[in-house]
């Protein structure tokens, strides 16, 4: 049996500079500053007995043939991992599943190909990782997303990740013991209760796309400010400018808000946040929320039950096979 564990991301700045048609034709490309969370996606992979494939998730499915997967992560890693028969699947998450601005989907596919490279007898770099999650999710399955997601999955750690025509570079930040410490205990994530696609928000197209791109251009250039501040430990700094970048991005599309977050916005700023924003293509998913130490028992204590909260834990692995027999 082989079993790997992927992590889901958190984005401070540079959400949608990442998509192809974006970062492709932008002379100066795209980034995000981000971090992979410790919560985590699992994919086990066992040998059947037979030559059947079963396939366990949020549903359960039992087929013969390979293009009678409906799953189309699995299938498509399957395809290209040559892993296509005679194999029983399953994925668990620690988070719900799509919707949430985690990455998770992205998160699934990394974590499947990690999987079945190991089950067939092959050690993978996490750039193959990642490289090989983008192709099946845009180039063969279309999804109008970009390219953080996976790099962030594979990698782990926190990252300055770069878009352009030359492909991805993704480029480690070093953080200190007590940055990191600072981010777990002044970051909070907290759960919206709604949940969106992304694929759903991408796809729409922005109410003015000039402006749009110029607001892509200030996200962008956000990245590169939120790196700095990362680097020298600067968080309340950075507790602003997710502030800062959420105000940007709420101004590219209708679809990125709702009332119903704009209600939770307001009552987190009101409880003493330094800043936040909603993680992800938006409309639903986790808000990411800067405060000091003391703001986390405030959130508990006098939001709805419905608003998980979460610290902010840095996941430094990145995908690894945590169990696994020789094959």
């Amino acid at each position: 049996m082989i079993i790997s564990r992927t992590p889901v991301r958190v984005s401070f700045c540079g959400g949608g500079t990442d998509i192809d048609s974006f970062s492709l034709n932008e002379p100066s490309g795209g980034r995000v500053a981000s971090v992979a969370m410790d919560r985590y996606v699992y994919v086990t992979l066992n040998h059947r007995f037979d030559d059947s494939i079963r396939v366990s998730y949020s549903s359960m499915e039992f087929v013969n043939s390979l293009e009678d997967v409906q799953h189309d992560l699995v299938r498509e890693a399957m395809r290209l991992t040559g892993v296509t028969s005679g194999v029983e699947i399953t994925t668990i998450a620690d988070i719900p599943g799509r919707g949430t601005g985690l990455g998770s989907s992205s998160s699934v596919t990394v974590g499947l190909l990690n999987a079945m490279h190991s089950f067939a007898g092959r050690k993978t770099s996490k750039e193959q990782l990642a490289y090989e999650a983008c192709k099946i999710e845009i180039e063969v399955l279309g999804a109008p997303i970009g390219r953080q997601d996976q790099y962030a999955a594979a990698y782990g750690g926190a990252n300055s990740i770069r878009f352009d025509s030359t492909g991805v570079l993704v480029d480690p930040i070093d953080l200190s013991q007590s940055t990191i410490d600072g981010i777990s205990s002044e970051f909070t994530l907290i759960y919206t209760g709604l949940t969106r696609s992304a694929r759903e928000v991408l796809s729409e197209a922005p109410d003015d796309p000039e402006d749009s791109i110029s607001r892509l251009r200030a996200i962008r250039d956000q990245a590169d400010d939120a790196v700095g501040m990362l680097k020298s430990g600067d968080l309340a700094s950075l507790g602003t400018l997710l502030n800062d970048a959420w105000m940007i991005k709420r101004g590219t599309s209708a679809s990125v808000s709702n009332a119903e977050i704009d209600v939770l916005y307001n009552r987190v700023m009101n409880l003493g946040a330094n800043g936040a924003k909603l993680l992800g293509a938006g409309s639903g998913g986790f808000m990411l929320v800067h405060g000091d130490a003391s703001l986390r028992d405030r959130l508990s204590s006098e939001l709805d039950a419905q608003n998980r909260i979460l610290p902010l834990g840095i996941d430094f692995s990145g995908s690894t096979i945590i169990h696994g027999d020789d094959q």
